[in-house]
This record gives C-alpha cells, structure tokens and sequence, in this order.
C-alpha cells in the first residue's frame, strides 16, 4: 500500500504457504509476489537472487531500525492511554516486540514486557535463553506470522529489555482467537491471539495487574474453516 500511495514498484517476497488472503491483498495493491520456500532460509536466499537481479531496495519486515520504531508507536499511543503494570507483543522475527519494548522503556519505564511466542516455533526463547541466535528451522505453528527468525537488531533489543518470553500451544492460541471472534466481534490471525492465550494460560502471573495486549493482524483465509 506504502508503494502503491508512493507510485513506486513493489515486489513481495512470500512463502509458498502464506494464507491466500495475504496473497490476494498484496496482489489487489499491485505488488509482485515472489514465492519462495517454507522456511525463512528460503525467503532468505530467494530474496538476495532477486536483489542481484534488479536494481531494487531491500526493506526487510523487522531486522530493520525504521521498522522497529514503526512499530513502536503502537505501544506509544498504548500507554498514553492507559496506566499499565505489564504489556504482552506477539514474538516471531521480534520487529514488534522490539518495538514495543523501546516505547516502554522511554514511555512507561517501570511497566514490565512480555513476548509471546508458539511453542511449535520456540526458536526466539531458545535465543534468549541461551544468548545465541538460533534459526527458525521447520517451524510448526498456527501462528503463520511467527515463525520468522530473530535478526540481530532484534534480537539485542530483547534480550537486553524483555522480561520474560511466554509460550503457548497452538489450542490454546486458536481458543483465544475464537473467544475474541465471539466476544468482542474483532477478526484477527492467530499471530496476534497469542497474547491473550499468554494471559488465559498464566493467571496466575496477571492476576489483579493492568495487563496491555498487543493484537496485530486480522489475515484469516476463511476459506480454511468453512
């Protein structure tokens, strides 16, 4: 959409099992897609042979500092709001987390900051945990939008700022789609459920706090369910 507002060309790096509606979107803008393999290996390598084919511009989707202070503003207007004790971001390549974590270090200091993350693509825990980058290698989630691997920007803004990284099952993330589908009629992808399923699932660690969630993305093929 930024592309197409600007008059420029745009060609999209995709994985082959990208939900179609992400697909029908970035073509109804007028991007190109580029399909590549499943793995973020693929997109990887499928991107640099078209960087050394053309002459365009890469901008990756969250190893990027402009991208990370984009998506920062979210939790910027999030806590102008609101007086916060903790804030949970959604966790795959960390670009929002990021994000949301920068914001609430200079914006809310003393709110604490969750990730969220499938534990079928558990590769950004295992980082932090372990102080190395691990690869997303075959990751196995319902959550599409996070199964990408941290990059070195994000992953030293996390593993210096975040509090803790929560994991939950993918029942679990779809339970909690399902219960915001019904309860407060706002479509989103399982990508951005997995904040929610964190609370339901530790009520324990969130009992009687603010707790701020971050829902980001509504790409639902419903085709897939009906």
């Amino acid at each position: 959409l930024s592309a197409k507002t600007l008059g420029i060309n745009a060609s999209i790096v995709m994985p082959q099992n990208s939900p179609q509606v992400k697909k029908d979107a970035v073509r109804a803008y007028g991007a190109q897609i580029i399909e590549s393999g499943n793995s973020p290996q693929s997109r990887e390598e499928t991107l640099k042979n078209f960087l050394s084919s053309c002459d365009a511009t890469e901008c990756h989707p969250y190893n990027d500092k402009q991208v990370i202070l984009g998506n920062s503003t979210a939790t910027q207007e999030l806590v102008e709001s609101y007086d916060l004790d903790d804030i949970i971001a959604p966790l795959g390549g960390g670009g929002l987390l990021s994000g949301t974590l920068l914001a609430t270090k200079f914006f809310a200091p003393k709110t604490k900051v969750y990730g969220a993350e499938p534990s079928g693509a558990d590769n950004a825990f295992r980082s932090i945990r372990d102080g190395e980058i691990y690869p997303s290698l075959n990751p196995n989630t319902v959550a599409d939008g996070l199964r990408t691997s941290l990059g070195t920007e994000t992953y030293s803004v996390i593993k210096e700022n975040v509090t803790e990284i929560l994991l939950v099952d993918d029942q679990e993330i779809l339970n909690a789609m399902k219960l915001i589908w019904e309860r407060m009629k706002i479509i989103i992808e399982p990508s951005s459920a997995i904040t929610l399923a964190s609370v339901i699932k530790n009520k324990t660690l969130f009992r009687g706090r603010k707790v701020g969630l971050i829902i980001s993305g509504g790409n639902v093929d419903l085709n897939s369910f009906f």
